[in-house]
């Protein structure tokens, strides 16, 4: 008991003397202790994110007909039924035709409005976009068909076909940059009656989460269970989506080893001044009887008492910084999630440990009667 009681003021008075230098061994290991654990936060949420901010670039998947120019609608209702989970955010099919108006013939195109704004988010839409799939009165045109009929928002499109007629409101005029312009917009179960075309469509689209190149995978499984469909990723949005993902976590991982060198290098630097500076007291301790191993393990106790409440403190700053990081590059919050502080924990008691490795063998080096005599 007495031996733990001497210990335990040992370690106090080591702790509470040399301020400056603990001060910096402190800030050293808060720093990487923060750094790793708010890039660790956003490394785990990092999927999530970038999958969710590389969708902005529209859809990633399409299914079609391989011989034909439609096919069934079962089709898409297949994959929206059976995909993984969490695969799919959105889809819609497209059905095209033509048909006349009281001007001239229009291409007829059907969707579902309730995804189509996932699916081409880059459209600039002067007025509203038409958000319900059930909306069979009012449409979207392009900007040059719009021009060429001379409509504007608000007007009303008439669709003619023998002696029926079909009066559709713009409600909104589509700035695509793409053959989009040159096409009307409306609901598919109207497209559908319209172009007696009932249960068919040209093709789907879809916008899938391709957080581990999902997309391709699956691709490869649709096809092979349907080779009458041709199903392919659009390459230009999810071909390399899981390399990108696989690149910026790689960065953000050898953004934190060197974080966690330097933090080992400038606490290397500081321990091994404090122990120059301790030599007369390891000396006088040897001296008394006291032995390498019991003169190592104060050392060790003094400076994994620092690490941790460095790291605890690292962790607290932490957590604030992947918040920042997240509303600065992902413009939302950081889920925060337990593993990432045992994580944080084990990389900063490391950094420490190794960091004591030099100083310590210095420990072994002295001698009493040598430091003691002030050679």
């Amino acid at each position: 008991m007495a031996a733990v009681n001497m210990r335990w003021r040992l370690l106090y008075r080591a702790l509470s003397r040399r301020n400056q230098r603990l001060i910096v061994v402190f800030l050293a290991l808060m720093t990487g202790a923060a750094i790793i654990n708010s890039l660790a936060s956003v490394y785990f949420d990092i999927n999530i994110k970038m999958s969710r901010e590389l969708r902005t670039f529209g859809a990633n998947f399409y299914i079609g007909p391989t011989v034909s120019q439609e096919m069934p609608i079962s089709a898409f209702n297949d994959v929206m039924a059976n995909a993984p989970d969490n695969l799919i955010e959105t889809g819609s099919p497209y059905l095209f035709g033509t048909a006349r108006s009281e001007l001239e013939k229009v291409v007829l195109v059907g969707v579902n409005f309730s995804a189509i704004g996932l699916l081409v988010p880059y459209w600039q839409v002067e007025g509203d976009w038409i958000s319900v799939d059930f909306d069979n009165r009012n449409a979207m045109i392009g900007r040059t068909l719009a021009n060429r009929l001379n409509i504007k928002l608000g007007d009303t499109l008439n669709l003619v076909k023998d002696r029926e007629r079909k009066a559709l409101k713009i409600k909104g005029i589509i700035d695509a940059g793409d053959a989009s312009d040159n096409m009307v917009f409306v609901n598919l179960d109207l497209a559908q009656e319209w172009l007696e075309k009932p249960d068919t469509m040209s093709h789907a689209l879809f916008s899938m989460n391709n957080m581990e190149g999902e997309v391709e995978n699956y691709a490869h499984d649709l096809k092979e269970k349907h080779p009458e469909w041709t199903v392919r990723p659009i390459r230009k949005v999810s071909s390399n989506e899981g390399e990108v993902l696989s690149k910026i976590q790689g960065l953000m991982g050898l953004v934190s080893v060197i974080i966690l060198l330097l933090s080992t290098l400038c606490v290397n630097t500081s321990l091994t001044a404090i122990i120059r500076e301790r030599q007369k007291e390891f000396a006088l301790q040897k001296s008394l009887g006291a032995s390498n191993r019991s003169i190592i393990t104060q050392v060790l106790s003094e400076t994994v008492v620092i690490a941790v409440l460095a790291t605890l403190a690292g962790c607290i700053l932490g957590i604030f910084l992947a918040q920042i990081l997240g509303q600065t590059v992902f413009s939302s919050s950081i889920t925060p999630r337990l593993v990432v502080v045992p994580i944080t924990f084990a990389m900063s008691l490391f950094a420490a440990l190794v960091a004591a490795i030099i100083p310590l063998r210095r420990i072994v080096q002295i001698q009493p009667a040598v430091v003691l005599k002030g050679e």
